[in-house]
């Protein structure tokens, strides 16, 4: 029906002329009486569209009985339209209730233009689900926008998540396509030690599976989803050294190799072995009443656990006009530092070798350098050297295979700081499975303008 507002700011199917705007609207069988305009409790000003709906053509029968229905009485309701501007607008109609006089079973005249389980219309549903599928905007952002409630927001979201991401039992979609890499990583949950873990394609980067929890579960369940025949595409699988996924994955799939990046690998050694090494050097001074080497160390954990590519590109911000050949601030700090303290210098020489076999793209090498590494770490007396030595040897395997199967973590560590974003950007969670649909999303979604998922219309 078309619109024109008149002199006294009142809406009415009134003939056309060219002083007065004609706005379309999808509100089948509405008929404007009225239009008034109001203010919201915080002074929003809002569009009241009032009339009513055209009777139905047949009175109903009642669905207890098939006794023909009577007309009972007309009941008025409420239903956000489509914002105008900086507009809200309601639709208030009064709708047919009949009563079926047999055995008084009622029925209300349905509303062709309400959206399904909301008292919004189908336009302000789509504005709503083209605003969430942008993904630049918060639900509270959304619904700022829009008029409506958060929770109206995030149940048109989580339907809409569901449509696309769920199948008719409620289970994830399974994949479409086989994926060669798969990634596998834990992500905090909820306070209190909550984890779950999530699996993606590490050539898409889309996410396949989230559950809760981190133990080898997770992987059961996971393919027992997508099934033997699409895990048997499978290659290889990059994870950290959690041991129940490798263990789980050795299992179900012995064919697939398990892959550990050099980003777990040098993680593990810069916090395990640099940082606690750097701290028992400084307990072992300050009682040898060496403070000036105490002081040289101090605050040094950022420089030792730097590499030299680092190092030279923090002294190039610092200083522009350094050359390529000089050493400035932080690299010269560095090699004073190695200098002074022997399990220093020997750090430095397993993060070089460290470097070197993981850029190996033969196995054979490869394990040529591991060797070497667990070694120096047997040879050099210390615990912690000797902790990252065994730490090697467990998982040497997978460590080796890195150089046949060139992939990483990479992608799986971006989808972790999209995840803390959402969480970060919402508060926080209450809904797990809403928060699952939201990680789905997030590793996959373009943005559609109105997306055409569905037709209320039909």
């Amino acid at each position: 029906m078309d619109y024109t507002y008149n002199s006294n700011n009142q809406q009415s199917p009134s003939e056309t002329t060219d002083e007065y705007l004609r706005i379309p609207s999808t509100l089948t069988n509405f008929i404007n009486t009225d239009t008034t305009r109001e203010l919201t409790k915080s002074d929003k000003p809002v569009n009241c569209f009032k009339g009513y709906l055209k009777e139905e053509p047949y009175a109903p029968t009642c669905s207890c009985c098939g006794q023909k229905m009577h007309v009972n009485h007309h009941l008025e309701t409420s239903i956000r339209h489509i914002p105008f501007g900086q507009s809200y607008n309601v639709v208030r109609c009064k709708k047919i209730q009949y009563r079926c006089p047999k055995c008084n079973k009622t029925h209300s005249q349905d509303i062709p233009f309400q959206a399904p389980n909301h008292l919004i219309t189908k336009e302000l549903l789509t504005y709503i689900e083209s605003l969430l599928a942008k993904g630049t905007y918060t639900n509270k952002d959304i619904a700022e926008l829009a008029g409506v409630g958060q929770n109206v927001v995030k149940d048109i979201d989580k339907r809409r998540l569901e449509r696309l991401y769920k199948d008719g039992d409620g289970n994830f979609i399974k994949p479409s396509q086989p994926a060669r890499f798969l990634g596998i990583d834990e992500f905090k949950l909820h306070d209190g030690y909550q984890f779950a873990t999530h699996i993606i394609n590490l050539e898409t980067g889309e996410v396949l599976w989230v559950a809760k929890g981190k133990k080898k579960q997770v992987v059961y369940d996971f393919i027992n989803h997508v099934g033997m025949e699409w895990m048997d595409n499978v290659e290889a699988i990059s994870c950290d050294m959690n041991s129940d996924f490798e263990e789980a994955f050795e299992e179900m799939c012995p064919h697939i190799q398990p892959v550990f990046d050099y980003f777990h690998i040098k993680k593990n050694f810069n916090d395990k072995v640099i940082s606690n090494v750097r701290k028992d050097e400084q307990k072992r001074l300050l009682a040898e009443g060496k403070l000036d080497e105490v002081a040289s160390l101090k605050g040094s954990k950022l420089i030792l656990t730097s590499s030299r590519e680092t190092l030279k590109a923090k002294d190039k911000e610092k200083n522009p006009n350094i050359k390529d050949n000089e050493k400035g601030e932080y690299e010269l700090k560095y090699e004073n530092l190695i200098k002074e303290n022997l399990l220093l210098f020997k750090a430095d020489i397993i993060k070089e070798k460290l470097g070197a076999a993981f850029s190996r793209t033969d196995e054979i090498e490869m394990t040529r350098d591991i060797s070497e590494i667990m070694s120096l770490c047997k040879d050099s007396g210390n615990k912690h050297f000797k902790w990252f030595g065994r730490l090697l040897d467990r998982h040497f395997e997978g460590i080796v295979a890195h150089a046949t199967y060139k992939i990483s973590n990479g992608k799986i560590e971006g989808i972790n700081n999209k995840i803390k974003t959402l969480r970060r950007s919402a508060y926080g969670y209450l809904d797990d499975d809403y928060f699952f649909l939201k990680i789905f999303d997030i590793s996959r979604a373009k943005y559609v303008h109105n997306p055409k998922s569905h037709n209320f219309n039909e």
